[in-house]
């Protein structure tokens, strides 16, 4: 096993990590352990993907497939057209 040392902890910070421990019933650095190990091992997302909304949005749709979009008609005409050309 390796040894860390966190220098710099804030003193609220280790009290709360004391307390949730005490709560669990485990040492606090069993608990400060198990943090980590989850941390470590959370899915990390692209630095890229993480700052382009974009991408972000047509990752999470990409499973639903392509749409079909219809073709566009022809824009209808003014209903002032006709008063226009009159003047």
């Amino acid at each position: 096993m390796t040894v860390l040392t966190v220098r710099n902890l804030d003193p609220d910070v280790k009290t709360k990590l004391r307390v949730q421990a005490a709560q669990q019933g485990i040492a606090m650095e069993e608990a400060v352990r198990r943090i980590l190990t989850r941390a470590a091992n959370e899915p990390q997302v692209a630095p890229s993907m993480s700052n382009d909304l974009g991408k972000r949005i047509q990752a999470r749709f990409a499973g639903l497939g392509e749409i079909t979009i219809p073709p566009r008609r022809p824009m209808r005409a003014s209903p002032f057209a006709n008063e226009a050309s009159t003047q």
